[in-house]
Protein backbone atom coordinates (compact mmCIF):
# COMPACT_ATOMS: atom_id res chain seq x y z
CA UNK A 1 0.00 0.00 0.00
CA UNK A 2 2.72 2.73 0.57
CA UNK A 3 3.70 2.45 -3.08
CA UNK A 4 0.40 2.97 -4.38
CA UNK A 5 -0.11 5.90 -1.73
CA UNK A 6 3.79 7.42 -2.24
CA UNK A 7 3.03 6.85 -6.73
CA UNK A 8 -0.32 8.88 -6.13
CA UNK A 9 1.29 11.37 -3.95
CA UNK A 10 4.04 11.92 -6.49
CA UNK A 11 1.97 12.53 -9.37
CA UNK A 12 0.10 15.51 -7.84
CA UNK A 13 -3.32 14.99 -9.68
CA UNK A 14 -5.02 11.89 -10.46
CA UNK A 15 -8.33 11.24 -11.60
CA UNK A 16 -10.81 9.27 -10.51
CA UNK A 17 -13.82 7.50 -12.02
CA UNK A 18 -17.34 7.38 -11.13
CA UNK A 19 -20.36 5.53 -12.50
CA UNK A 20 -23.31 7.85 -12.90
CA UNK A 21 -26.38 5.53 -14.23
CA UNK A 22 -24.89 4.06 -17.53
CA UNK A 23 -22.74 7.46 -17.94
CA UNK A 24 -19.13 6.97 -16.91
CA UNK A 25 -17.71 10.38 -15.01
CA UNK A 26 -14.35 11.36 -14.04
CA UNK A 27 -12.18 14.22 -12.11
CA UNK A 28 -9.28 15.34 -11.20
CA UNK A 29 -8.19 14.73 -7.45
CA UNK A 30 -5.13 15.61 -5.44
CA UNK A 31 -5.27 14.04 -2.16
CA UNK A 32 -4.62 10.90 -0.71
CA UNK A 33 -3.58 9.89 3.02
CA UNK A 34 -3.44 6.43 4.52
CA UNK A 35 -4.97 5.90 7.60
CA UNK A 36 -4.90 2.68 9.77
CA UNK A 37 -3.57 0.41 6.95
CA UNK A 38 -5.98 1.98 4.31
CA UNK A 39 -6.18 4.24 1.57
CA UNK A 40 -8.58 7.15 1.50
CA UNK A 41 -9.82 10.20 -0.11
CA UNK A 42 -11.50 13.25 0.44
CA UNK A 43 -14.31 14.86 -0.91
CA UNK A 44 -17.57 17.12 -0.12
CA UNK A 45 -20.75 15.41 0.25
CA UNK A 46 -22.34 17.76 -1.45
CA UNK A 47 -20.71 16.74 -4.62
CA UNK A 48 -21.71 14.87 -7.22
CA UNK A 49 -18.69 12.28 -6.75
CA UNK A 50 -20.18 11.62 -3.51
CA UNK A 51 -23.57 10.93 -4.55
CA UNK A 52 -21.93 8.19 -7.36
CA UNK A 53 -19.47 6.87 -4.73
CA UNK A 54 -22.46 6.09 -2.73
CA UNK A 55 -24.69 5.17 -5.18
CA UNK A 56 -22.05 2.19 -6.57
CA UNK A 57 -18.77 2.62 -4.57
CA UNK A 58 -16.72 1.03 -7.60
CA UNK A 59 -14.02 3.36 -8.80
CA UNK A 60 -10.97 3.00 -10.71
CA UNK A 61 -8.29 5.83 -10.52
CA UNK A 62 -5.81 6.74 -13.07
CA UNK A 63 -2.49 9.02 -12.97
CA UNK A 64 1.07 9.28 -14.46
CA UNK A 65 4.52 10.86 -14.01
CA UNK A 66 7.29 10.69 -16.60
CA UNK A 67 6.94 7.29 -18.66
CA UNK A 68 4.62 5.82 -15.68
CA UNK A 69 1.18 5.13 -15.23
CA UNK A 70 -1.07 3.69 -12.68
CA UNK A 71 -4.50 2.17 -12.52
CA UNK A 72 -6.25 1.36 -9.13
CA UNK A 73 -9.93 -0.17 -9.08
CA UNK A 74 -11.67 -1.20 -5.80
CA UNK A 75 -14.43 -0.73 -3.36
CA UNK A 76 -14.89 2.54 -1.61
CA UNK A 77 -16.44 2.63 1.67
CA UNK A 78 -17.27 5.79 3.69
CA UNK A 79 -15.28 6.16 7.13
CA UNK A 80 -17.69 8.82 9.31
CA UNK A 81 -15.36 8.74 12.32
CA UNK A 82 -13.66 12.37 13.50
CA UNK A 83 -10.27 10.57 13.63
CA UNK A 84 -10.19 9.79 9.71
CA UNK A 85 -11.34 12.89 8.65
CA UNK A 86 -8.10 14.41 11.16
CA UNK A 87 -5.76 12.36 9.86
CA UNK A 88 -6.61 14.00 6.18
CA UNK A 89 -6.14 17.58 7.55
CA UNK A 90 -3.29 16.64 9.29
CA UNK A 91 -1.45 14.80 5.83
CA UNK A 92 -2.42 18.41 4.04
CA UNK A 93 -3.58 21.20 6.12
CA UNK A 94 -3.89 23.16 2.95
CA UNK A 95 -7.44 21.44 2.88
CA UNK A 96 -7.97 23.53 5.85
CA UNK A 97 -9.20 26.58 3.97
CA UNK A 98 -12.00 24.21 2.33
CA UNK A 99 -12.68 21.67 5.01
CA UNK A 100 -13.02 21.68 8.80
CA UNK A 101 -13.23 17.92 10.51
CA UNK A 102 -16.60 18.73 12.38
CA UNK A 103 -18.19 21.33 9.40
CA UNK A 104 -20.52 18.27 8.22
CA UNK A 105 -19.29 18.79 4.40
CA UNK A 106 -16.17 16.80 4.57
CA UNK A 107 -16.35 13.32 3.86
CA UNK A 108 -13.45 10.53 3.57
CA UNK A 109 -13.37 7.08 1.76
CA UNK A 110 -11.34 4.50 2.32
CA UNK A 111 -10.85 1.42 -0.19
CA UNK A 112 -12.44 -1.36 1.37
CA UNK A 113 -10.77 -3.59 -1.50
CA UNK A 114 -8.81 -3.03 -4.55
CA UNK A 115 -6.26 -3.76 -6.75
CA UNK A 116 -3.59 -1.98 -8.63
CA UNK A 117 -1.05 -1.79 -11.24
CA UNK A 118 2.02 0.62 -12.01
CA UNK A 119 2.72 0.45 -15.45
CA UNK A 120 5.62 1.09 -18.28
CA UNK A 121 5.88 1.13 -21.98
CA UNK A 122 9.45 -0.54 -21.03
CA UNK A 123 8.89 -3.04 -17.74
CA UNK A 124 6.38 -5.62 -16.29
CA UNK A 125 3.53 -3.92 -14.61
CA UNK A 126 4.00 -4.12 -10.66
CA UNK A 127 0.74 -5.28 -9.17
CA UNK A 128 -0.41 -4.44 -5.94
CA UNK A 129 -3.56 -5.79 -3.94
CA UNK A 130 -5.20 -2.92 -0.76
Amino acid sequence: MKEILEYLKSCGTFYIATCDGDQPRVRPFGAVCEFEGKLYIITSNKKDVYKQITADPKVEISGMKGGTWIRLSGELEEDTRREARVAMLEAYPELGNMYNVDDGVMTVFSFKSGKADICSFTDAPKSYTL
